[in-house]
């Protein structure tokens, strides 16, 4: 390729007995921004780490500005000018947002002192090149996933990139935000910096890249202008399927007169007031709205995570006090969490031990002995069900894709016979071939009579997944729709007018 600022040519690289990549190849012009598409496990992760110097390949080469490198570590490709931002963000939890953004550029200048004026200067930079108005004096710990999204990708753009590698960066950003990122990335591009976007959400690899690979199990499947794909193609394409929908009838004219869930009342400071809805057997409600409309503490709140500071929730007619999280796993309350890697799982734990973690007292019929004849059952049953993609239960999470790792957090809590699901982002950094997967397990845990709470971004999911869509806005709910009844598009206009 004329005026690649970066190729790869003829790549393999083999860990243990899995083949991660094989013979693939693929070139980066200067200024272009290029997809990098696959399903989890198609190799993405490997290809992109090989690029920044963490593996060495088995075989092939990685050319820079057209000189064929070798040995490389991860400095040497932080002066070649290749910044990753990847999907564990890098940030320290316990400083500030402006102490996150500075402290490269501290470390480059060899500062041994830093004057918080210093600080706020370097960070007060990256922000506006995003247009943020995030506290720089906030510490990232106290941060939703979406704002520590955003720092990560500020604290890249105060480098001096010439490729940037963006490992699904829009996964828990708003419709707001993810346009307000894609002009920086447009910017970036005109100022002939290159950027290697990877990301699960097709439409916008399509709205946004010039060029696009595709991944499957380890080989290079497809390769052409953005022109050349469209959805459905590209699908097909990364996981040998023809695209499917999840589509399902509404039960709203089914349901029975008693709720299963009642919210009356809720409030917490700060977050969220009077919101009230029922939830049915069968049903799957959906909550959506702009960050910091509540959604996420509403969530958290239904769970016990957090006390209220007024209203109460039913449990089949039954009052429980709210901000008990073992009250609300024993009267049938499910949570799969927004991030699943920190707050959902045990990563260097085997499967077993995530699924069975949630419901141990339910294998142990005598106080202090398990039954583990019960519990591998169990186990079993739900590596099963839910089609979990590992060799056996005795695989640490951390071993597994994104997709697997979701249905592990699913399992956990569907071993508990949960009466209510919620689930805070279901799908986020799942493939399509996972995603439409996951959402044809939830459907059919509805039909079982199993109700759910999504909390979601992802405008199409709700409106493919859900009866009823509740809106909220400032901490209140302002609207409710039903996706069978409306036009495509409606969710998505009543969201950008409260922007």
């Amino acid at each position: 390729m004329e005026n690649a600022f970066l190729e790869v040519r003829h790549i393999s690289k083999r860990f243990g007995g899995v083949q991660a990549l094989q013979d693939v190849s693929m070139a980066i012009g200067r200024g272009e921004i290029h997809c990098l598409a696959g399903e989890n496990g198609s190799g993405k992760s490997t290809l992109i780490k090989i690029i920044a110097g963490v593996y060495t390949p088995d075989a092939g080469e990685v050319i820079i500005d057209g000189q064929s490198t070798a040995s490389r570590r991860p400095i040497d490709a932080v002066r070649e000018g290749i910044q990753v931002i990847y999907q564990d963000l890098s940030l320290f939890p316990n400083l500030t947002v402006g102490e996150n953004l500075a402290i490269n550029t501290l470390l480059e200048r060899r500062s041994r002192w830093a004057t918080p004026r210093q600080v706020r200067r370097i960070a007060a930079d990256a922000l506006m090149q995003l247009g943020l108005g995030i506290d720089l004096r906030r510490e990232v710990a106290e941060l939703s996933i979406a704002q520590r999204q955003l720092v990560a990708i500020a604290k890249t753009l105060l480098q001096d990139a010439r490729l940037i590698i963006m490992d699904e960066p829009t996964t828990a950003l708003t419709q707001k935000e993810i346009e307000s990122l894609f002009r920086v990335i447009k910017d970036l591009q005109s100022r002939g910096i290159s950027i290697l976007f990877v990301s699960h959400k097709l439409r916008e690899v399509l709205e946004i890249s010039r060029r696009i690979t595709v991944l499957r199990n380890g080989r290079k499947v497809a390769e052409g202008d953005v022109s050349s794909f469209d959805y459905g193609q590209l699908v097909a394409h990364m996981t040998g399927k023809q695209e499917h929908e999840t589509s399902r009838i509404s039960l709203r004219n089914d349901r029975p007169a008693a709720a299963l869930l009642r919210v009356e009342g809720l409030c917490r400071r700060g977050a969220f007031d009077d919101v009230r809805f029922d939830l049915h057997a069968g049903e799957i409600l959906g909550i959506t709205g702009l960050l910091g409309s509540g959604r996420r503490e509403l969530a958290a709140s239904l769970f016990g995570l957090g006390a209220v500071d007024a209203g109460r929730i039913e449990i089949d007619g039954e009052a429980m006090r709210p901000g008990d999280i073992c009250k609300a796993v024993e009267r049938g309350i499910a949570y799969l969490p927004e991030d699943r890697l920190t707050e959902g799982l045990f990563l260097e734990q085997s499967i077993e031990r995530n699924i069975s973690a949630a419901g141990l007292e339910s294998f142990a019929p005598r106080a202090g002995w398990l039954n583990f004849g019960l519990l591998r059952d169990v186990v079993r049953k739900w590596m099963a069900a839910l089609s979990i993609g590992a060799p056996s239960a005795a695989w640490p999470a951390q071993s597994l894709s994104g997709g697997n790792q979701q249905k592990v957090v699913l399992a956990k809590w569907l071993a508990t016979k949960a009466k209510v699901l919620i689930l805070n982002g279901p799908t986020v950094g799942v493939d399509v071939g996972a995603k439409a997967e996951i959402h044809g397990k939830l459907v059919n845990l509805a039909r079982q009579g199993m109700a759910m709470i999504v909390i979601s971004d992802d405008l199409p999911e709700l409106e493919g997944l859900c009866d009823r869509v509740l809106v909220m806005h400032r901490g209140r709910i302002v609207d409710e729709l039903v996706p069978t009844k409306v036009a495509e598009g409606t969710l998505a206009a009543r969201l950008s007018a409260l922007e």
